[in-house]
């Protein structure tokens, strides 16, 4: 099967954003893997103090699109542009089981040029904001998968960047933590950031700016 190019839908006419900086600028972004191309001529363009959602059905794209974004994922033909520092929070949770939450503050925040201290401080308040009060003496391996998660979207915003994107994040939340994670890229939103989120959750999309649709077109529909 081969999946046309997306629709980029602003929502409730021109965003509050409009005319500031381009932060992330997806143009024409094509991915095959094998005979399967799953990505055909994509655009994205996110600008300061907007969030977008990608949305799609299974196999769409959308963590391709994400990872190529962040640089993991070299596409086909395309270039993605991003001004200044990017945060990516993976969809499965990436973190290491033998290193305490608080430790990978210190590791993460070391390869963003971070004191100890500053690390260490930012994480548990970026955690405070998601419910979440840190253990001094856990090991990631024996958090919850939704504790887990907190503390991958913890680490992609860790050194306060421009750019975040947001792998359907919120995977083992319960509806508390749901709710916090949204006031969070609402409050990223006022802060003049660029937030992506990739999600299936269609109840929040009228509270985003725009919405990029990664499903494949029906066969003879239109463009």
């Amino acid at each position: 099967m081969r999946y046309s190019a997306s629709t980029d839908q602003r929502l409730g006419g021109a965003p509050a954003s409009a005319g500031r900086e381009v932060l992330l600028n997806a143009h024409a972004i094509v991915k095959s893997y094998g005979r399967r191309r799953v990505l055909d001529g994509v655009d994205l363009v996110v600008r300061a103090g907007e969030v977008a959602a990608i949305v799609g059905s299974n196999g769409a794209g959308k963590s391709t699109l994400l990872k190529i974004c962040a640089g993991l994922l070299s596409p086909d033909k395309g270039r993605v542009t991003v001004a200044g520092k990017l945060g990516y929070c993976p969809q499965d949770a990436g973190v290491m089981d033998f290193l305490k939450p608080r430790e990978h503050f210190t590791l993460f925040g070391a390869g963003r040029g971070m004191s100890r201290p500053d690390a260490d401080r930012r994480g548990r308040e970026l955690a405070a904001r998601l419910d979440w009060s840190v253990a001094r003496g856990t090991l990631a391996k024996d958090l919850s998968g939704g504790t887990r998660q907190k503390l991958n979207v913890v680490l992609s915003a860790l050194a306060d960047p421009e750019v975040l994107l947001l792998d359907e994040p919120y995977q083992g939340f319960d509806r508390g933590s749901y709710v916090d994670f949204w006031q969070n890229v609402w409050r990223w939103r006022e802060e003049g950031k660029a937030v992506v989120v990739v999600t299936h959750m269609l109840n929040q999309l009228d509270q985003v700016d725009t919405v990029l649709d990664l499903s494949p077109r029906k066969r003879g529909a239109g463009r």
